[in-house]
């Protein structure tokens, strides 16, 4: 059996024992919604969800505009990696959001500025991977998908900012959202680990899955050489 790389339990022991803390903070350490009630508790995970997924697409911009300069490779495989993860956890947001709101708003789903632009968002970076899956050349639907992901990427500060521009049934900032909008201290607290555990989480996520494209690289390389030697 293959050992597991030092750097992969330098990565997983952190992230375990972060998500433990964070489960402990969101589950019992945090003090119950007085208006909302329990349910207020996927707060914990629906904002970290789409902070990581904001970071994500952040990573996938950068890197795609470093492969277009480049044209190294390894920045077309961090980014492919990156959206990934980032529709992953888009789809925890578009997932948790709904549970969240069905008992509050009494709906799992409406129109609003904020859950529109998420919804985008999903689907901007859902065509991406399309985009790299069914290009016929690959080299061509690299650079295809990084001007794809660059331009998406314009969508983010839409989401963040949609409830400062437009009226909205979404909550009002948390965090330096203006006066009475603040959380309470314990609350804060478990908002603050839950972020630092989904961001190593998303870290750990992407140095695995930028490997694992590595060896799939690697691999069809072979496969082609085999090819080219067999005829």
């Amino acid at each position: 059996m293959n050992k597991i790389k030092p750097l992969y339990l330098a990565l997983l022991i952190p992230t375990f024992l972060l998500l433990l803390i964070a489960l402990y903070c969101a589950f019992i350490y945090a003090p119950t919604e007085t208006s909302m009630g329990d349910v207020q508790r996927i707060f914990y995970f629906h904002v970290p969800s789409a902070w990581v997924s904001f970071l994500a697409f952040f990573v996938v911009c950068l890197t795609s505009i470093l492969y277009l300069k480049t044209g190294k490779d390894k920045w077309d495989r961090l980014a492919a990696a990156s959206a990934e993860i980032g529709v992953l956890f888009i789809v925890i947001v578009l997932i948790t959001g709904p549970l969240w709101a069905k008992p509050v708003w009494g709906t799992f789903w409406t129109w609003d500025a904020r859950l529109t632009t998420s919804f985008v968002l999903f689907l901007i970076y859902a065509a991406y991977l399309m985009l790299r899956s069914y290009a016929v050349n690959s080299e061509r639907g690299a650079r295809l998908a990084a001007v794809f992901g660059i331009v998406g990427f314009a969508d983010v500060p839409i989401v963040y900012m949609s409830i400062r521009w437009w009226r909205t049934l979404h909550p009002q900032p948390v965090i330096a959202g203006g006066e009475g909008s603040g959380l309470a201290p314990q609350m804060l607290t478990a908002l603050l680990v839950s972020l630092l555990a989904f961001t190593v989480l998303y870290i750990t996520l992407l140095k695995i899955r930028y490997d694992e494209s590595a060896l799939q690289r690697e691999i069809l390389q072979l496969k082609e050489q085999l090819i080219k030697e067999s005829e």
